[in-house]
């Protein structure tokens, strides 16, 4: 039997911080992974909600998404896939999938991790997703002006009855 050999040392459970404060890594996470849409999302909250927005910079993009052990495109990957599995937050799908792009995923391996989710989240999971995937693969891959792509419809929009 051939075992895994043992690392004596746990792995690093602390975000990759430089000196960084919680906010500033958040703030720089959340540029990298969503552009400018992660801070307008913020900016939309201000007049609601103001110390939403350092909660979301803290909590998930400073802490989270800066700990060691997976990279950007593996946090994507697996947001992509809890995201459809939940059924119920397209918004926020399509918001991680622009990511998963930024982060280097490829429209194969979005589609592949939503196909996925069929298994464990059920087909209406699983299509919600693979439309919100096509939604914005449309918006950041329009089809040369006059083709469509390859014998789809020209609209991302599910059918009656799918969402």
């Amino acid at each position: 039997m051939n075992a895994e050999p043992r690392n004596p040392e746990p792995p690093s459970t602390e975000p990759r911080s430089n000196g960084e404060s919680r906010l500033a890594r958040g703030r720089r996470a959340l540029a990298e992974i969503d552009g400018e849409a992660g801070h307008a999302v913020v900016a939309a909250l201000a007049d609601i909600a103001p110390d939403f927005a350092t909660y979301l910079f803290e909590f998930p993009f400073g802490d989270i998404y800066s700990r060691p052990g997976l990279t950007l495109r593996d946090r994507e990957i697996a947001t992509i896939a809890a995201l459809t599995a939940m059924g119920n937050a397209a918004p926020q799908l399509r918001v991680h999938i622009e990511a998963g792009l930024n982060v280097g995923l490829t429209r194969e391996e979005i589609t592949e991790t939503v196909v996925q989710m069929a298994v464990y989240a059920g087909f209406p999971a699983a299509l919600n997703g693979l439309f919100a995937a096509k939604e914005v693969f449309a918006r950041r891959f329009p089809p040369a002006e006059g083709v469509l792509s390859e014998g789809s419809p020209a609209s991302a929009s599910p059918p009656p009855g799918v969402e």
